[in-house]
């Protein structure tokens, strides 16, 4: 069994890469910095370089011993693509993807430049899928790295949403997450800014997933949107790009 998750989009979380550094404004306050440094002070092995980035080699192939399928998002506490994970160490995360194929793995990167160049060498199992992170407008640029990726499934997770995204381009994405920040002096995110992008999602048939509205209490904010409880996800994608529901 993989390590539960509490984050509401996947079911549980694995880390072959620990560590990362901060490359635009939604890592202000990374979540994933201060799980890093409290595990850490509580002598963690994995952790002893805090947020360090480390390669964790003991934990490459543990998918391939949960044995109930899965959802699992990839390196909740890093950054896959990162300039300082090894080409071939990445491929060997994609290996150990494609012989775990009853698993469903997620994987979340702000480095979409690398990942875009490459996308095009990796082997992409039909059960992983590939995310990138959009903040503000000025990162939209990413939905293009992506777009030109060959994964089966692409998704965009909107969080830290911290400003309106206007309009966004949703051609070739398959699902998409917004979410607040959450956590001490978390940024507050305005409701016009999620109806903007719930809107333009139900407009051309993206599943939209309302992950929180955040803040120093999240439970208590919590996840209702115009009184909705808001989890589309993608099931599967047909040979001709159309999506169902799950």
């Amino acid at each position: 069994m993989g390590l539960k998750s509490a984050i509401e989009w996947t079911e549980s979380t694995w880390n072959p890469v620990t560590g990362c550094t901060k490359v635009s404004p939604g890592c202000k306050h990374c979540y994933a910095e201060r799980m890093a440094k409290r595990l850490q002070a509580m002598g963690q092995a994995n952790y002893e370089n805090g947020f360090r980035l480390t390669l964790q080699e003991q934990a490459l192939e543990l998918p391939l011993g949960w044995k109930k399928p899965q959802m699992i998002f990839v390196n909740s506490m890093s950054d896959l693509f990162h300039q300082k994970v090894p080409e071939d160490f990445i491929f060997r995360v994609f290996e150990v993807m494609r012989q775990a194929s009853w698993h469903t793995f997620q994987i979340l990167t702000k480095r979409s430049d690398r990942m875009e160049k490459l996308g095009q060498r990796l082997d992409w199992p039909s059960n992983v899928w590939m995310g990138v992170s959009v903040e503000t407008p000025m990162y939209l640029y990413r939905l293009d790295h992506l777009r030109r990726t060959p994964a089966r499934v692409r998704f965009v997770s909107f969080e830290p949403l911290i400003e309106s995204l206007g309009e966004v381009v949703l051609d070739g994405i398959h699902w998409a997450i917004v979410g607040g920040e959450s956590g001490p002096n978390s940024r507050p995110m305005d409701e016009k800014w999620v109806v903007e992008i719930r809107n333009q999602c139900l407009s051309v048939g993206v599943p939209f997933f309302f992950k929180q509205w955040g803040g120093s209490n999240k439970k208590k904010a919590g996840r209702l949107l115009d009184g909705l409880t808001w989890d589309e996800m993608p099931r599967s994608v047909s040979s001709q790009g159309n999506l169902s529901l799950r």
